[in-house]
């Protein structure tokens, strides 16, 4: 019989892989429906840094709800356009979208997080101890949903300057990376 915690790693890598393909198979999708049109796309580049901004915005208000359009739409953004500044309308879209998770749990600790979440008084030492710098490797790394970091800082009442200062740092290479990685694969499919 597996331990409990394989389980639930096994479950959390299954749903962070469908998630992948999901936001891959989109962003494909989105390609190959601008590939129809004969456009000239190079002049409504504003317009579509603009997009990726309020699309991670939304995605990352949810609480605890991960939401592959938006990386779709990223990848699909920087397959057209600059790299750099998509990943870059991204992250700070991203950053400003977090805010909820912060003042979610700033506001009430009770309401927003129950203490029985798996991980909980792991992030919650993480962020005590390490404080901007454990924001920054939760906002960059792909497995472990950030919201509970933001929960966790906001009841920790981590300065606001830190806390995003924290997550753009985490959240702009990892987009940079998603970004120069979608584009190599949608241009390999």
């Amino acid at each position: 019989m597996k331990p409990i915690g394989k389980v639930r790693w096994l479950r959390l890598a299954i749903v962070f892989l469908v998630f992948v393909i999901a936001s891959f198979g989109l962003a494909y999708l989105f390609q190959h429906f601008l590939a129809r049109f004969d456009l000239s796309l190079y002049e409504f580049a504003w317009l579509a840094y603009l997009v990726v901004f309020l699309a991670t915005l939304l995605a990352n208000l949810t609480i605890i709800a991960p939401v592959p359009f938006a990386t779709s739409i990223m990848l699909s953004a920087a397959a057209e356009w600059n790299p750099v500044l998509v990943a870059l309308a991204a992250a700070a879209g991203g950053t400003l979208g977090e805010l909820s998770g912060y003042y979610a749990g700033y506001l009430g600790k009770k309401l927003a997080i129950p203490e029985s979440i798996v991980g909980y008084s792991r992030v919650e030492h993480w962020v005590q101890r390490y404080g901007m710098w454990a924001i920054t490797f939760l906002a960059f790394q792909p497995v472990i949903p950030f919201d509970l970091g933001g929960l966790i800082a906001g009841t920790a009442r981590m300065p606001l300057r830190k806390f995003l200062l924290g997550l753009f740092l985490g959240k702009f290479p990892k987009y940079l990376i998603l970004a120069y990685a979608g584009v190599d694969l949608i241009h390999l499919l």
